[in-house]
């Protein structure tokens, strides 16, 4: 089920499901602990005699952020009730808080016995064994604890003076001996005060109104590592309030996200709207030591028994370009050093990486079918780290940074490039592709290594290391040549998905399905946009890979069969991703030379638009006949590939417009005064 509304600070993550019932606390990294484990944690009203949780289906939702903020913004209406909710959400961008403010609107014209209830179904380290829940008398709060994770609730209801702290509670055993949880004791609109519980626990805190037209009640939970932490960040609340820490966070994502005030030129409003919900949708997805999560959706676990909660190197390096395309280096230099501080001393990084950067699990094996040494990776995760770093010292120019990622990670991972190479064809030694299924010498990958080489070089000639320069262009040169020879298909006029050797003889078997991730070779710079390779390559994958149902997208490559719905490949060759789209968006951008020549791009970023939730949340991937989010949504990649693209957008009508302007004036359409007009 998608995440529409992820809330977090790079400490603090907190995630809720479609019916916007919390179902994810990751702390202290984004990503890495789940102290729920995706059970749902229920929120729930009681009027007058009558019980409604919020998921079930009576309420009607709306689920939005705010404008260029991180403050939900959520309607909930139920007319049996006669009762309407609005709802903001935020975690603190300091403190590691998450507070909700509830206005409570009465629909009838009399006054009600409101009671809110708040259910807390934590595992806490993702496990449900040894938690400790119990009510803090001296604090009036319900706090969760096992060893350095320590978790307070509390409550207030607004007023003059406001009334803060729980006075309705009740903790209890939770799935274990046929014990729900203790929501089941607040149906009945009153909480038994069990004060404490050991082992698989729960609890629920409730807030009672006497509601005659509106009324206000804030709720917040604190983490921390122990019991000083958390009492600390609850008498902050009380102190200052907690609508103080409300507006804080509206004012701070503000600023965040509009720090880089540019002008974007022909763009929709809404397309701008997208452009920074994506923006700050996938900081939320960030750990503050660096890490770049591919996604936070523990629904996830039902399919494969694992998550998207790990730092892939290529997802990273991408986000990491959009980032820094946006005027965000500081997020972006945290990635950097954590890509130093993991990559082997042999140069190369592994499949993907936890959080605190211990690696994270694999399917990759250490040997081929026949026993024989193999490195388990992807070559292309190492390659765009190294691209990604220049395009940003590019940008930044930030020397001093630069200069303690050189030998460590720079030198070391181009000697890395330039040494792995098969000797048949010169070409990069086999890997893993990008969509982690196939090992070989891939397309998309030799494009990734061709521009992990070339910024490779050019750092070592910024810092002077000269037979290094000569090395890695040595590779480089050898690798497009290679490339131009064995990778392309004059049969078919267009290049090849990958290519497998064998062994013994040499002999090249080449695989030509039809892939989008051939984008590469023009993404990286290894062709340019316009060669007539490129041209032919991307021209076949929009009317192969394009989906032919009303919702249309582009789709992996033909026959995708990750989370496959149809069958009908002619018409649906996969389920369209949002990342494969917006790179044919990239391509249209990259050969433009006129304005007219940039109105198919922004076809597409329409597209993408019309597939959000209202939250502005972006999926994986989309159901190619419903246009529903199918497997798991925020995906990080996707929404930094938006930014990617409208920026991108941006520099070449900037660019264009520039041409124009002043072939105008050389040509005399235009004098200066009507330019300064």
């Amino acid at each position: 089920m998608p995440r529409d509304i992820p809330i977090a600070n790079g400490n603090l993550l907190i995630t809720f499901d479609s019916r916007y019932t919390l179902r994810d606390v990751y702390f202290p990294y984004v990503g890495l602990e789940n102290h729920t484990r995706g059970q749902a944690c229920r929120f729930g009203v009681w009027v007058d005699g009558q019980m409604s949780w919020i998921h079930e289906p009576s309420w009607q939702k709306s689920l939005k952020y705010e404008n260029d903020t991180l403050v939900t913004e959520v309607t909930a209406t139920h007319w049996g009730l006669g009762i309407q909710l609005k709802c903001h959400d935020c975690v603190d961008f300091d403190r590691d808080l998450y507070v909700r403010k509830v206005e409570i609107e009465n629909l009838l014209p009399m006054p009600r016995d409101v009671r809110l209830f708040w259910h807390h179904d934590f595992n806490l380290w993702a496990s449900s064994e040894g938690n400790t829940a119990y009510y803090a008398p001296n604090l009036q709060a319900m706090i969760h604890y096992k060893g350095k994770c320590w978790m307070l609730a509390n409550v207030c209801v607004d007023g003059d003076p406001p009334k803060f702290g729980v006075r309705h509670y009740a903790v209890g055993v939770s799935r274990a001996h046929g014990a729900e949880g203790t929501w089941r004791d607040a149906e009945d609109g009153v909480l038994e005060r069990n004060p404490i519980a050991q082992g698989a626990v729960d609890s629920t805190i409730g807030a009672h109104i006497q509601l005659d037209r509106t009324a206000t009640v804030y709720y917040w939970l604190a983490a921390a590592e122990d019991y000083a932490g958390v009492k600390l960040i609850d008498a902050l609340v009380k102190e200052r309030g907690a609508e103080f820490f409300i507006h804080r966070v509206r004012t701070y994502w503000n600023r965040w996200v509009n720090k880089d005030d540019i002008p974007y030129g022909d763009l929709p409003d809404s397309i701008v709207t997208l452009y920074k919900q994506s923006l700050l949708i996938l900081r939320t997805q960030i750990d503050n030591r660096g890490a770049i999560l591919a996604a936070n959706d523990s629904d996830y676990l039902d399919f494969n028994n694992d998550t998207y909660s790990y730092m892939w190197p290529r997802d990273g390096a991408l986000v990491a370009y959009a980032l820094d395309l946006a005027g965000q280096p500081d997020i972006t230099r945290n990635f950097y050093n954590f890509c130093k501080d993991v990559l082997l001393p042999e140069g190369y990084l592994l499949h993907k990486y936890n959080p605190d950067k211990s690696l994270g699990s694999s399917w990759h094996p250490w040997t081929d079918g026949e026993g024989n040494p193999q490195l388990p990776i992807q070559e292309d995760e190492t390659a765009l780290v190294i691209w990604a770093l220049w395009e940003h010292y590019q940008r930044y120019r930030d020397v001093e940074f630069i200069r303690t990622l050189y030998s460590p990670l720079i030198r070391r991972a181009g000697d890395f490039l330039a040494s792995y190479r098969d000797t048949h064809t010169g070409l990069p030694g086999a890997s893993y592709d990008l969509w982690e299924e196939r090992h070989g010498i891939h397309t998309f990958t030799v494009a990734a290594v061709w521009a992990g080489l070339n910024a490779a070089a050019l750092f070592a000639e910024t810092f002077g290391d000269f037979e290094r320069v000569e090395t890695f262009n040595t590779a480089r040169d050898e690798i497009k040549v290679a490339a131009a020879k064995h990778l392309w298909d004059p049969e078919r006029e267009r290049f090849v998905r990958r290519i497998t050797i064998d062994r013994a003889t040499g002999a090249i078997d080449a695989d030509v399905n039809i892939d989008s991730s051939l984008y590469g070779v023009f993404q990286f710079g290894m062709f340019p946009a316009d060669d007539p390779m490129v041209v032919s390559t991307m021209t076949q994958i929009e009317q192969r890979l394009w989906c032919r149902t009303d919702i249309g997208g582009v789709a992996r490559y033909e026959n995708d069969y990750y989370h496959q719905v149809s069958q009908d490949v002619a018409n649906v060759p996969g389920n369209p991703w949002i990342i494969c789209t917006l790179w044919l968006a990239e391509w249209y951008i990259a050969k433009a030379k006129s304005l007219p020549d940039l109105s198919r791009a922004l076809e597409i970023l329409d597209w993408v638009r019309k597939h959000t939730l209202d939250s502005g949340v972006l999926a994986e991937q989309l159901h190619p006949y419903s246009g529903g989010p199918i497997s798991v949504s925020p995906l990080t990649w996707s929404h930094a590939t938006v930014v990617m693209t409208v920026r991108e957008y941006i520099a070449k009508l900037d660019h264009l417009c520039e041409a124009a302007t002043k072939e105008a004036l050389l040509s005399g359409e235009m004098d200066l005064y009507e330019m300064a007009e």
